[in-house]
């Protein structure tokens, strides 16, 4: 493909539909997975203040800062398997020696067909995190590591009762009963479940509206809390309340809104242009100004109305322009799985890495659930820094991504 591939509506869907047997990414692609048989932070709880262009942030210019390499490995977040420090030995080295920022947690393994990948039990998580911590402040960046896991409640729930864990209730279930005193407290119990075990990022909660109840992946999965948006609005916000009172950050996701897709985006990039409206970026307006927004996770989705050429997470339009400029968000923006299989067959790896960076991603998700690629660390800080050193991405995008993060991490233990 070209360095800078130009997709139509029209190219964008045909390259979907070449790619129709891959899987959604690291939030949405387990979901199905999940609900199938075959599926194998601040003590006080008050809100954390956003990220702003006025927020104090590390300084990247210092002679003893960590290499650029050791910046671009901070921006990812891996999926990885084995279960103790012996079989995560390859992860473990990862963070320990190449200064990766985080980690996100599955249940089972798609690309084996397995019911183990990372999690068996609750002493067993635990031990396994610890390790991965210790690895991280052995690193040259010696910065904590974001521990990551899809943990919305009900039928995606990674942490689940066949492995230990206490039920959770869906994001469904908590949005009909509409008591946010009691989502709040269910927020908390599973943040203390998450935090017991070493997680301190939940890729929850999920703001897209139930616009479409027969959405194959959001809908039909009971992963939204309705679609009024002031009702999602005020779930999420206690449910994030409720994460934030035992020290886990929080997601909200998948922005601009996967609600109203009318097909399965397991089978590729969605075209939301017709379904998708403004009313979708409520939940984002609303939250982001009260101070309790973490972190943002994009979506796979393509609407022609936001970006004629490019799914959201390759969208200088959505990302920059629409979240960061109209909607004034200055945090950690994270993707969805840059692994999935139709961002790889339109774009290629190494230019979706390059828009979603230029597009103002700060952490790319590679969730080695599609294809499980055992070098993709190294691969993916090679040609980030080839990039930069090439000019076709600037240091200084680099850093504040950085700063983004460095400005996250402070806060997990505030």
């Amino acid at each position: 493909m070209s360095s800078d591939p130009r997709l139509s509506r029209r190219a964008l869907l045909a390259g979907a539909l070449g790619g129709a047997a891959a899987l959604l990414a690291a939030c949405a692609a387990q979901a199905l997975h999940s609900a199938t048989p075959t599926a194998g932070p601040s003590a006080s709880g008050a809100a954390s203040a956003p990220a702003t262009s006025e927020t104090p942030l590390p300084s990247a210019s210092s002679p003893h800062g960590p290499s650029l390499a050791a910046k671009v490995a901070q921006m990812l977040l891996v999926g990885f398997r084995g279960t103790d420090a012996d079989s995560a030995a390859a992860m473990i080295r990862d963070v320990r020696e190449r200064s990766v920022g985080g980690v996100v947690l599955f249940s089972s393994d798609q690309p084996t067909g397995s019911t183990v990948r990372n999690i068996v039990s609750p002493s067993q998580l635990a031990a396994l995190t610890a390790a991965l911590q210790d690895a991280a402040a052995a690193s040259e960046a010696g910065d904590p590591l974001l521990v990551a896991v899809d943990e919305e409640g009900g039928r995606v729930a990674r942490l689940d009762p066949a492995h230990g864990f206490p039920a959770t209730e869906s994001a469904a279930a908590l949005g009909a009963r509409d008591d946010v005193t009691h989502t709040r407290i269910a927020g908390q119990q599973m943040a203390a479940t998450l935090r017991a075990a070493g997680i301190n990022l939940n890729l929850a909660p999920v703001v897209d509206l139930d616009v479409n109840p027969d959405n194959p992946i959001i809908g039909a999965l009971d992963r939204s809390f309705g679609a009024d948006p002031a009702l999602v609005t005020r779930q999420a916000r206690a449910f994030i309340r409720g994460h934030h009172a035992v020290g886990v950050r929080t997601t909200l996701k998948h922005f601009p809104g996967h609600g109203s897709s009318t097909a399965d985006s397991h089978l590729g990039v969605v075209d939301v242009t017709d379904t998708w409206s403004s009313v979708e970026l409520d939940p984002y307006r609303r939250l982001i100004p009260a101070g309790v927004v973490d972190t943002i996770l994009t979506a796979h989705v393509f609407n022609a109305r936001l970006d004629p050429d490019h799914p959201a997470t390759l969208s200088a339009a959505t990302i920059d322009g629409l979240l960061r400029g109209q909607l004034g968000w200055d945090g950690v923006v994270i993707s969805d799985d840059m692994q999935m299989g139709a961002i790889r067959q339109a774009y290629g790896y190494r230019d979706a890495v390059r828009l979603a960076i230029l597009a103002g991603v700060d952490v790319l998700t590679i969730a080695n659930q599609q294809v499980f690629e055992a070098d993709v660390v190294a691969r993916t800080v090679g040609i980030v820094v080839d990039l930069v050193d090439r000019g076709e991405i600037s240091a200084e995008r680099i850093d504040r991504s950085w700063q983004r993060i460095q400005a996250l991490k402070a806060r997990l233990a505030a």
